[in-house]
């Protein structure tokens, strides 16, 4: 195993564990403890990680983003919860946007045997998902490729998105407060997120429960200028409240 998916793999640690042991690392790995330790020290200086005595914790509060193969892995359960949801609701025919979040890797998975669909996309990640149905129409969104991200951003993607009115936009984010809106960690995104769901007839949130309650530096929306969230656990009653008071439909699973 080479260093870099040594670390991936320690990040897929911190995400589930929220903490990670030396020794522990080091016997699964099959490396020395002193490897383990660059290993975090590399972690915490892309701020992913403090280190702490004998191993390390998940930096909560970071606004880097995870590698995408990590972000994927991360609630995966939940992700697949929303997908089946959201396939649902999604009928022969429609036009859809979908942003180039993890979850809508999900989402594109689940809407596999949906029929003459219109998807488009600034994913890579959905592009090469979706890249076996010929009786979907699939249009890729021009930009800027954004480095380690597998999606496309920027201007010319933002211009793109506004060619198009679709019956579904469907984007995800990093945080949200019910009171203050939707947050992600960088300006390019959260632009782009907000440009599709402008083009959308219905405005669709797809976030985990991991997101609720966090916060993260972009503004992408306020919570009222989505139709519906859906997440894969009840929220708690706060939220139900701040969301209903607000116009607002918020969709989990029953069990």
């Amino acid at each position: 195993m080479i260093a870099i998916e040594r670390r991936n793999g320690i990040l897929e640690k911190l995400q589930e564990d929220k903490r990670v042991v030396v020794s522990e690392l080091s016997q699964l790995y099959k490396v020395s403890e002193e490897t383990i330790r660059r290993d975090l020290e590399r972690l915490e200086k892309e701020g992913l990680c403090i280190k702490s005595y004998g191993g390390a914790v998940i930096n909560e509060n970071n606004n880097m983003e995870m590698p995408f193969n990590v972000r994927k892995k991360s609630n995966a359960s939940g992700k697949q919860k929303i997908a089946e949801m959201i396939a649902g609701m999604v009928e022969d025919g429609e036009h859809i946007l979908l942003d180039a979040s993890t979850t809508a890797v999900y989402i594109a998975k689940a809407l596999k045997n949906k029929k003459n669909l219109t998807v488009i996309t600034n994913s890579i990640e959905v592009l090469i998902e979706v890249s076996d149905r010929t009786d979907w129409n699939v249009i890729s969104l021009g930009g800027n490729l954004k480095e380690g991200f597998l999606a496309t951003v920027g201007v010319a993607t933002i211009a793109a998105v506004r060619e198009y009115k679709v019956e579904k936009a469907i984007v995800s984010c990093k945080a949200f407060d019910p009171e203050d809106g939707f947050y992600d960690t960088g300006d390019e995104f959260a632009k782009t997120k907000r440009a599709m769901v402008e083009r959308g007839q219905t405005k669709i949130m797809a976030i985990d429960s991991t997101k609720f309650g966090k916060s993260a530096f972009a503004k992408v929306m306020d919570t009222e200028e989505v139709d519906l969230i859906i997440t894969d656990r009840k929220p708690q009653k706060s939220v139900l409240k701040a969301c209903e008071g607000k116009g607002i439909r918020c969709m989990y699973p029953e069990k």
